[in-house]
């Protein structure tokens, strides 16, 4: 099945097609139309990410990054790290011409910022995807059962998920339930005076320039309620028990020192970190407030070029690494003889102190867990 019929370009097909060869996609799918119910509404989840991808000779393009920088200096600085274990293989395997051009397009990545580059004949991009949530009447959609979430407590990071390596190829098959909601989220614009003008500007046009679209991989986050509305409060994790880790860490490691708890608000915060850890729960109240384990619904579009890049009205305020650091050294920030004043000398002091409690509370809490496990 086709979006508009059997002569629509590849780039805006969206083939569905029955799964109940694959019972796990098959309960998936099931679970994407019941969400339709439960979860109606279909709401921005948190502004873009950026990911690094490159194109194949087969079709499609694969994801080589991690997919989840708020910025795309960070996809930039992800693509040199490939160049360079490219560059490691070819020195490996005694190529040092390949070496050679690999690590000169990584060096280019340093100085400039660049959103595409062809080397050795292989052309690689910074890919844009929009993040949604589904909403309820209880609040946004927590994880579904089919969601993978293999790792214990306190090892989600073990998981790398499925979006590294995912082919962003929209004419490869996808269930009914996952046909309908990109075809909603392709149709999704901002309502006027919802955004400001260049922000929704770009999105008209990446209707006309990026008709199509595929969805990647779900991710995970947790999000707060606060003064009626949900927020998002930490990047996404590729499971549900990663972002889990993730709020544990924060209320075990980071909140008693930036927050300077006091004693009872630390132990009762610890409370909740193990009330977690030991349920796997999606949901705690925390001072009050309810945060939640909130599923991440991820589109990019796609046009006959491939997949969309960094929009003009996208936030950017990183530097490419090389011209940040030759920026700080001119402020004397490298300077190792430079005197520092009061106020400077006082901020590293508590700097200090910061980092020493910080490393206490983690080896606290790598303890805790490391007995649990051995029990």
């Amino acid at each position: 099945m086709s979006e508009q019929g059997d002569q629509v370009p590849g780039y805006r097909m969206i083939r569905m097609a029955a799964l109940q060869d694959a019972p796990a996609a098959a309960l998936a799918d099931v679970e994407a139309w019941q969400a339709r119910t439960t979860h109606p509404d279909v709401l921005g989840g948190g502004g873009p990410v950026f990911g690094v991808a490159e194109e194949l000779e087969a079709g499609g393009w694969r994801i080589v990054s991690l997919f989840s920088g708020s910025y795309p200096q960070g996809a930039r600085d992800s693509m040199a790290m490939s160049f360079r274990e490219r560059a490691r293989s070819a020195e490996d395997a005694g190529d040092r011409e390949t070496q050679r051009e690999w690590l000169r397009n990584a060096e280019r990545l340093d100085w400039e910022a660049l959103d595409e580059l062809t080397v050795l004949g292989r052309r690689f991009r910074i890919v844009r995807g929009d993040q949604f949530i589904r909403m309820g009447p209880t609040g946004p959609e927590p994880p579904r059962p089919s969601d993978p979430d293999p790792a214990k407590a306190g090892h989600g990071h073990e998981y790398r998920g499925r979006t590294k390596g995912f082919v962003i190829d929209p004419f490869t098959p996808t269930g009914m339930s996952e046909g309908i909601l990109r075809m909603e989220l392709l149709s999704l614009v901002h309502a006027p005076g919802s955004a400001p003008e260049g922000v929704r500007r770009d999105a008209l046009q990446a209707l006309e320039t990026h008709p199509g679209g595929v969805l990647l991989p779900a991710e995970f986050t947790a999000a707060e309620l606060s003064d009626g509305h949900w927020a998002p409060t930490q990047l996404t994790n590729a499971s549900p028990q990663g972002s889990r880790d993730t709020l544990t860490t924060y209320l075990r490691v980071m909140a008693p020192v930036m927050e300077e708890l006091d004693e009872e608000t630390r132990a009762e915060y610890g409370r909740l970190a193990d009330r977690m850890d030991a349920e796997r729960c999606d949901e705690l109240v925390v001072d009050g407030c309810r945060t939640r384990i909130v599923r991440v619904e991820r589109l990019v579009r796609v046009g006959p070029d491939g997949p969309e890049g960094p929009r003009p009205s996208d936030p950017d305020p990183e530097l490419p690494t090389a011209v940040q650091e030759k920026r700080l050294r001119e402020e004397g920030v490298f300077d190792e003889y430079r005197v520092l004043n009061e106020e400077e000398t006082e901020q590293r002091r508590l700097a200090d102190e910061q980092s020493k409690e910080f490393l206490r509370l983690f080896e606290e809490q790598r303890r805790r867990r490391d007995e649990a496990e051995g029990a």
